[in-house]
């Protein structure tokens, strides 16, 4: 049954610990019972790495059944109580940062620098944040607002939350769904992707090791269609946060309604880039490479669509060309690795096919194939920029989620500003220019949930993250996050003690 694949120690050194099962309830790991194997691969080298057992809808129950247990414990607990315990949480996880690190780079194919500068580091500061933000749950001052009663706001936890994370950011998207839930005083039942589970596990590992309590944590590894639906669906879990693509999220939003639940959506994404004649073009040129290639493009924010202004359209197209042609491919593991494959060869003939049908009626500059070699083992495709493509055509209205930018001309700041809000997405877009008033124009009208400015990618743990339109609605990280995890109960108290009160005769008697 558990097989422990081949991975060599150097690369897995937390192997051992998923010996128990790949499903974490009631603070231990167990073993699915859905009767079925999955495969995690490494997808550097189509190597399996662990052959575990999935979750069936009774390892959902008993999740939700040890979250529901541990909920009047945790949401009793004072705000200081869950505090010291998520700071011991985020000592726990730097304490094992590199064992994270190369877990993450092994399931998903991202280079170990990446997986130790950005998704460990990101992970342990929001742990970090929570932790402090657990002590500011604060709702309106007291007051008297009627003149005859004194109100107030309670901030209280719903209950049980049943989260499914997606598998480009396993460890961070864990953290997005576990954290702001656990520091508001639910608990919470994650389901993570069945390809990516690893980090995820970790993570509840770690947090009962920080003296979380047993339930407050639970992780189901399982399909979709099984796992996932059970969970969204079932009558005691009072909130769904649900990452992925726009289509799934709404099949999730059709679960979650025919039992009103509270409901967070972060959905897919075709971010703008949108380059003004007055920007820095190395710059610009820069920031695209790096904003379209983080995570080899599997990434909702990614830059997709660069818009650039005519008089710097040639200029930046050949620039930012050239940087692309010199990222490198290689073992996610290796120093000098820039780029790693795609998380499985389903996704990269998926990516393939969308560069493939382009060629018809757009120029490919760069890229556009996978390469040979040593690595045509793995789903590697090479960075890929795309030229002259019509505002409709596919590969401009479509989340490709792979390591392609598409650039287009455009003359005008309104054409721009319209360009950039022609697709049914609004998660992140930027905008590049050393104008203020520019600038200042396109975050005002461009319709995101994050707009940077002269820069594409960055995150922070005080700041939220979430989309418009298509892309979902409700805010993961920062403070904003509480208000998809708190109920708002308003609290009044009359001060006058009079028994017969004067509202009382527009019911009954008079004056």
């Amino acid at each position: 049954m558990h097989n422990p694949g081949n991975a060599t120690p150097d690369r897995f050194p937390a192997a051992e610990r998923f010996e128990e099962g790949a499903q974490f309830i009631a603070g231990r790991l167990t073993r699915g019972t859905s009767g079925r194997t999955h495969a995690i691969v490494d997808p550097a080298s189509g190597a399996e790495v662990l052959r575990y057992e999935l979750a069936g809808t009774s390892d959902v129950d008993r999740a939700v059944a040890a979250a529901r247990e541990a909920f009047p414990g945790w949401a009793g607990a004072t705000p200081g109580e869950r505090s010291d315990a998520l700071h011991r949480f985020a000592a726990v996880l730097a304490d094992r940062a590199e064992d994270f690190a190369r877990a993450e780079s092994l399931q998903c194919g991202k280079p170990l620098k990446l997986s130790r500068e950005f998704d460990v580091p990101g992970t342990i500061d929001n742990t970090a944040f929570f932790a402090g933000a657990a002590r500011h749950l604060q709702g309106q001052s007291a007051g008297e607002y009627s003149g005859g009663h004194t109100s107030y706001i309670r901030r209280e936890p719903i209950g049980v939350v049943g989260s499914i994370a997606p598998w480009n950011y396993p460890l961070q998207m864990a953290a997005w769904k576990v954290l702001p839930a656990i520091a508001a005083g639910n608990t919470i039942v994650l389901k993570p992707a069945e390809l990516t589970p690893l980090t995820s596990l970790l993570f509840a590992r770690a947090a009962t090791d920080a003296g979380i309590p047993d339930g407050v944590i639970n992780i189901v590894t399982g399909t979709g269609s099984e796992a996932g639906e059970h969970l969204v669906g079932h009558p005691d879990v009072a909130m769904t946060s649900f990452t992925g693509s726009t289509a799934v999220g709404k099949r999730v939003a059709e679960i979650a309604t025919a039992t009103v639940k509270r409901l967070h959506l972060e959905l897919g994404g075709k971010a703008p880039f949108v380059v003004f004649d007055d920007a820095d073009l190395e710059a610009a040129a820069h920031g695209a490479v790096a904003g379209s290639l983080i995570n080899t493009g599997q990434d909702c924010t990614a830059a997709t669509r660069a818009y650039v202004q005519r008089p710097l359209y040639e200029a930046f197209v050949e620039r930012t060309a050239a940087l692309m042609e010199s990222v490198r491919l290689g073992d996610p593991f290796a120093p000098g690795t820039d780029l790693g494959p795609l998380i499985s060869h389903v996704q990269r003939d998926r990516v393939a096919g969308f560069v493939d049908r382009a060629r018809a009626y757009a120029r490919v500059v760069t890229g556009g194939e996978a390469p040979g070699g040593e690595l045509a083992k793995g789903a590697y495709y090479r960075p890929t920029l795309i030229a002259d493509a019509a505002q409709d055509s596919e590969v401009v209205q479509s989340e490709i989620f792979g390591p392609v930018l598409v650039v287009l001309p455009f003359d005008t700041d309104d054409e721009g500003i319209a360009l950039a809000n022609d697709t049914p997405y609004g998660l992140a877009a930027s905008a590049w220019s050393r104008d203020v008033y520019r600038a200042n124009r396109a975050t005002r009208e461009i319709k995101a949930g994050c707009v940077w400015v002269n820069d594409h990618i960055p995150i922070i743990s005080e700041m939220p993250h979430g989309g418009h339109k298509s892309s979902g609605y409700g805010k993961d990280m920062s403070a904003y996050s509480f208000e998809e995890y708190t109920q708002i109960k308003h609290v009044m108290f009359d001060n006058t003690a009079v028994a017969a009160k004067d509202w009382h005769r527009t019911v009954f008697g008079d004056r």
